[in-house]
This record gives structure tokens, sequence and C-alpha cells, in this order.
């Protein structure tokens, strides 16, 4: 199905929506927060004072400047035009970052619970009461248990001091919900094709590229900063995108190709591209003799996978299967197969993405311009401090004798190490949480409330009042990323390249900042060596200074790129060594057969959902970053609850209307707290519905998200795990939409 040509400044408008996609557009749009009064005026710049920042909405960590006005408020953040990251435009969630500071609903003073978990029961106490009792309570459990049993789960910036607090108390079970949640499968399956992981930002050519293929990736909804300004390039300079999806998406509509997938049945597609590639003689041949082991042994195993047997299991036709196929060989080296972030899709998702690293292999695009580039990462020194104490065991022992290729702690198995009902020697008592709302990211809602009820101490250490904040024993707030400094960011890009972030206003209430936290916990439990210096900014600068620069330049400049040194393509016919067992890119993984595993993807069908039942799709909004964003005074503006898309013969046999409230119910009978707007439209095939992620807020503290749409994470409870990495698919849930409140509440 062919898509309109559209341009780059449409792209923008329509991903972004309204005012805040147009800070994309425009890096010094002078738009007034919707939280400030009427008669603010837009900040002169000449007057403004500046801070260097970089942004925490979003992993893509976007570099920027904080503007203080005249009066000496926060007003605004724009985009550092040195920042590879950003190119010195903000998204409409990075603008509306400041919402964040000025948000009242914002968690202000230590708290103590004084009743039973779950009940939001507090009592508000000082810093010194809170870190004390912490403290206590992590020396009985090093005591009783071992420093072992303690738990760091975490995904805000500030975790970095939090990792290194946890290391020195001597454990190392230490987990990012991101990575069995999300992006862990496609590191798996890179690793086992490359020898490296993809990481953030994924170091994919869109600058050069001719062809961008996208499965299940939602670009422009999704708003990764320089990923859309790159794609909306592509789009100008006529590059094709083919973009395979269930649901008619942003860049489904500005997409050459357009195939409507039938959910689950991705892997039978790129089986049966492989299959073209190699039997229409399509695959770059050189490139596959030099570089690629394995290529007959693929060859035989994709024989039947033909786009008629892909047709079957698909209802992609075979012409489009091979068009779009015939698309990607003719770009060929310039052609990406981009592996997505969220790949936790249905418990064969390392295979999947598998696939997809052996088709950029058979178009050699890895490591050619227009493909994949070699990125590059500038090296952060650690301060001085004692070595780590070494463990008795660590995440390692519980999970990779399940998940051979898990490549760190899967957050699943430390809650399960947590359950009353485990009986190992492998037991954690105590959890510190940072800036992650556990109950929203990870599926099996109820077995994570049960660990959190079996641990001697839980410490939730957030920014707001979130679902999880109400089962902690103690919640401390950390202040804003806008009133705090954090660790350097420096992350792979074209050229590699670090930012600072520094506060552009005191902490309001009785906030603090991350890494003043996880210090005086340190002094608090003898470990004072591993936090020799007084205040951040002594630690920061002493980085610096080895690398090249100084806090002081930082602070004026914010963003520093260094020259490359190493090369961004592979030479014509240059020797090239691959981090796998052949040395080459292992289209038949030997790393995987010696582990147990098929060597090279298989398709398996999954379950359809029955009669009366439609499949769960969930995805991103341009102006919300999951959960965390949905209280945003600013970004409420533009979105403030999800809807429901339902095809209309659905919505005709059902007898529903727009806008019209439903209940959802899925295959477990477990209903949605709140109910959901109808939105009845084309572009969802009739077999699904599909829902924004992060809403349905049941913390009445949030005032602004509280009872907003439904929350798709209460129905996810079947869970799909990736037996190779633990990764946890939720994909194949399934409701039924109901008209009228089951529970019998009025809501």
């Amino acid at each position: 199905m062919g898509g309109k040509k559209t341009s780059r400044r449409d792209f923008i408008k329509i991903s972004a929506l309204g005012a805040g996609g147009l800070a994309l557009a425009n890096p010094i749009l002078n738009w007034v927060p919707s939280f400030f009064p009427k008669e603010e005026k837009p900040i002169d710049e000449s007057k403004a004072k500046k801070f260097p920042t970089f942004c925490e909405i979003c992993f893509w960590k976007c570099a920027g400047f904080t503007y203080l006005n005249e009066d000496g408020k926060i007003q605004k953040i724009i985009g550092n035009e040195n920042d590879p990251h950003s190119n010195g435009r903000f998204c409409p969630r990075g603008t509306g970052g400041v919402g964040m500071y000025y948000d009242n609903d914002r968690l202000k003073t230590p708290l103590l619970r004084v009743e039973e978990k779950g009940e939001n029961v507090f009592k508000k106490v000082s810093w010194d009461e809170a870190l004390d009792f912490i403290a206590n309570k992590m020396k009985k459990i090093s005591k009783q248990f071992g420093p072992e049993s303690m738990a760091l789960l975490y995904h805000a910036s500030s975790g970095s001091y939090f990792k290194h607090l946890l290391h020195a108390y001597g454990s190392s079970n230490i987990a990012k919900p991101s990575y069995a949640q999300c992006l862990g499968p496609r590191e798996a399956g890179f690793v086992a094709t490359y020898g490296t992981s993809v990481s953030s930002p994924e170091p994919v050519d869109i600058k050069n590229t001719q062809c961008l293929v996208l499965i299940g990736n939602h670009v422009g909804e999704n708003m990764h900063n320089g990923y859309v300004q790159e794609v909306s390039e592509a789009i100008d300079r006529g590059a094709a995108i083919i973009t395979v999806d269930p649901r008619f998406s942003t860049i489904a509509s500005k997409s050459k190709y357009w195939l409507p997938i039938k959910p689950a049945t991705d892997l039978a597609l790129l089986l049966s591209w492989i299959h073209v590639l190699i039997y229409e003689d399509l695959y770059d041949k050189k490139y596959v003799e030099k570089y690629a082991f394995g290529l007959e042994e693929l060859k035989l195993h994709v024989k039947t996978n033909t786009p008629e047997w892909a047709y079957s299991i698909t209802d992609i036709k075979p012409e489009l299967i091979r068009n779009a196929a015939y698309e990607m060989a003719k770009a060929s080296p310039a052609v990406i197969v981009h592996p997505g972030r969220h790949t936790t899709w249905y418990g064969d998702d390392t295979q999947r993405t598998r696939a997809i690293a052996i088709l950029n292999a058979l178009l050699g695009s890895y490591g050619r311009k227009g493909g994949w580039y070699f990125p590059e990462t500038k090296e952060v020194p650690e301060y001085p401090s004692p070595a780590y104490p070494h463990p008795h065991w660590s995440w390692q022992d519980i999970t990779k004798p399940t998940y051979k290729s898990a490549g760190t702690g899967i957050s699943n198995d430390l809650i399960k190490a947590s359950l009353p009902d485990n009986k190992s020697e492998h037991k954690i008592k105590g959890w510190l949480v940072v800036g992650t709302d556990l109950l929203s990211t990870i599926p099996g809602r109820d077995i994570t409330i049960k660990a959190i009820k079996n641990l001697d101490l839980f410490v939730v250490v957030d920014t707001m009042p979130m679902e999880i904040t109400g089962y902690a024993d103690v919640v401390l707030p950390e202040c804003t990323y806008l009133e705090r400094y954090d660790d350097i960011r420096s992350n792979q890009h074209r050229y590699p390249n670090i930012a600072l972030r520094m506060p552009a206003a005191e902490p309001r209430w009785d906030s603090k900042p991350g890494w003043w936290i996880a210090r005086e916990l340190a002094i608090r439990l003898g470990l004072q060596d591993y936090f020799k210096w007084e205040n951040v900014e002594e630690e920061l600068d002493w980085k610096f200074k080895q690398m090249g620069t100084s806090l002081a330049e930082m602070q004026k400049i914010g963003v520093k790129v260094y020259e490359k040194e190493k090369k961004l393509y592979l030479n014509e016919d240059e020797d090239y060594f691959f981090n796998t067992d052949t040395g080459k890119i292992e289209l038949y993984s030997l790393d995987l057969e010696t582990k147990g595993y098929d060597p090279m993807p298989k398709y398996t069908a999954h379950k359809q959902p029955d009669p009366g039942f439609y499949r769960l799709i969930y995805g991103r909004a341009p102006m919300h970053t999951f959960g965390r964003t949905s209280n945003n005074p600013n970004l409420v503006d533009l979105k403030s609850e999800n809807e429901l898309w339902v095809n209309p013969k659905i919505a005709k046999i059902l007898g529903l209307e727009p806008s019209q409230k439903v209940w959802l119910r899925n295959q477990d009978k477990v209903v949605s707290s709140f109910p959901i707007k109808v939105r009845i439209t084309e572009r969802i095939r009739h077999d699904s519905v599909y829902m924004v992620h992060g809403f349905g807020k049941t913390n009445k503290n949030l005032t602004r998200a509280y009872g907003k749409g439904a929350n798709d994470s209460e129905l996810i409870t079947n869970i799909k795990i990736d037996p190779i990495m633990g990764g946890t698919g939720m994909r194949e849930n399934f409701v039924e939409i109901l008209i009228t409140n089951p529970k019998q509440e009025v809501i």
C-alpha cells in the first residue's frame, strides 16, 4: 500500500501536535507554560540567566539550557545547538519539562510509613530520621542475610550514585526494568549475531539511508528527538520508508509501503524476507562472503519460508512482501531494518530481533554508510575510591542458570527472589527503588506487591507520588533534574560527546538531589571512603579535568564534542573482526547453539484472540513519556487521557459511539480500574484495540492524572518469558469491551 508523500515540516507537525511540537522546528520558541499566570511575558533572552542541563523526560537525554526570567523563575528549556542528541531542538516533552519543577503534586518531604502497606498512611519526618531508619535497617539486613540481600531497581540518572552505594555496601543485585521490559531482547539478539549490542541512541545512519524499515516502531509518536529529526529529513530526501504495523500509525501514513500485519506473526514476515533475498540472489554477496558465517545453513533453514507461506500467517499478500524486499535490496547497503526499542512482545523476541540482525547483514548495511555506523563513547573516569567488596552471590546466580544470554540483572528475577516462597539461599530482603514506578512498568502486579510485603525494607526515591510510593516503608523526595547536578552524560553517538546537568534553581520544599541522598546514606553505613568528595561539584570537576575540560568550562558550554578516534564505517574490503566465536557475523549462532538454543530463528504460532476478545496493543504519545509525565501540568494540556482505538466494524457490532466510555476486562477477568473513551477508526485492525500507555493512575495525590483513562499495565497479566534472556513478552493479552462497569462502582 503506497503512502502519501509529505514534507519534513508536515511530519513534525503531525507527530508532535500543536505548540509543543513546534519546539522541534523552532529552537528559540517563546511559548509560555500553562501553569504561569496569563500576564507572564515571553522571556527576554538578553536579560535571562541560563544553565546547562540534559533532559530527564526520556532516555535520549537531549542537552539544552534552562532559562530563568528577570524574576528568577524557571520559564523555559531550549536545546543546545552543539548537542548531537538534540541539534539545538527540543521535543514537546523536553520543553514541557518545566512542568516537573512547578508541579505542586510533587513529593515534598521524607515520609515514613506508620500503617499497613498499601494504605498510603505516612508521617512526615526529617531527613536525619528517614536516613537513620534506612541505614539501621540496611545494617540489620547485612548482618542477618548478607549485603547481597539488598537490591537496587532504578531508571533515573541519579541511579549511578545509588549503584555506587550498593556496590560499596557489598551487593551487585542491580537491575533496570527497561532491560527485561523493553530493550533486552534486541541487545541479546544483536550480541548473538554481531558480538555487540545496539545500546542507545541506536547507531543507525538515518542521515544517509535510502530505505528505512520500521517494525512496530512508532517514530513520531515515541518522539525520540534526534531520531525524529533524521526521519523527517529522510522524508524530504525521498528515502523509502517501509512500516510493518497492525495500526496505521503516524509514520505508516508517511511510508511508501504499509504492511498491516496480523499481530504476533512478525517473525514469519522476517523469515520470508530472508528467503526472498537469498533465493532471488538479492543479498550483498561480497559482503556476506567476507564478513558472515552460516549462509548455507540459513539458506536451507528458510527454504520453505516463501512469501506465499508467510501470507497464510501474516495476512500480507506475497506481492507486497516481495516488493518491500526489492525496495530494501535496491537501496543496499544504504538500508536500515531498525531493531526498535520496546522489543518484549511474544516471548520469542530475541529470535525475532535476531532475524532483524540477519536481514541487516544480508543487505550489507552493518558498518556501511546509510546503514549502521560504528558509534563512539567518551569514557568517564571513576572518582578514586576503595575497591568494592566481593559479593558472595549476585543476580547472575539467580538468572544465568535459566536465561543464559541475560546481559544484566533481570528485575523480575530480583522480585521473585523477594517472595516468601523463595526457598533458595539467594534471598532479597530489601529494595531501593529510584525513579521508576514498578507497578506500572513490570508486569505481574500481584507478584510485585506480594514481594514488597515480604521485604524487611522498601525505600522509594522519586519526584512524584506514583503508585509504588504507596507501598514504601520510606519515601524520599528527590528534587527534579532542573534543581540538581547529576553524573556526566556520555552516550554513544557518531562522535564522542559529554554533557553537564546543573541546577538552575534551589530544590523546592524539602527535596534533595540523588547524589546527596546516596552520599548521606553511605556516611551512615560507614562507607564514607567511597564518597570522599565533600560535594558533587568537586567530584564532577575532577572527572572533567581528566577528560580535558573542567566544571567551569562545562557550566558555560554545556556540551563538549570530541574528535572521533574510531572509524565511522568499514573501509572497502577491509578485514574486520566481530566479537563472536567465529570472528564473523553469525547468521548461524554458535553461541546460542552452545547454550542450548536454536542457532537460527524459527517461527512459532502464537495465540490469537478468542471470539469477543481483541489483542491489547499499547504505545506512546509524542507529548508523554509513559506514566512519567501524565501529571505534568504543561503536558496534560496537550493530552490529558488516553483513548481506545476500535475498528468501525467492531464498534458497529458492539453498538459503540465515539467518545463513549467503556471498561476493559482481560482473559484473566481483570477489569480496568477506570473507563476509557472510545475512538472509532479504520486505523486499527478488527482483531485488535490500541491505547497509549501511562494513564489511568490510581494514586489520588496525582491530581491531574488520577482516574484519567485506562491503565494497560493492569490488564497485562499473561506474560511470555523469553527463554534466552528473560524478557517479559506483554503482547499476548486480550480484552473484551464492556459498556457498563462490572464492578458496579460509580466512577
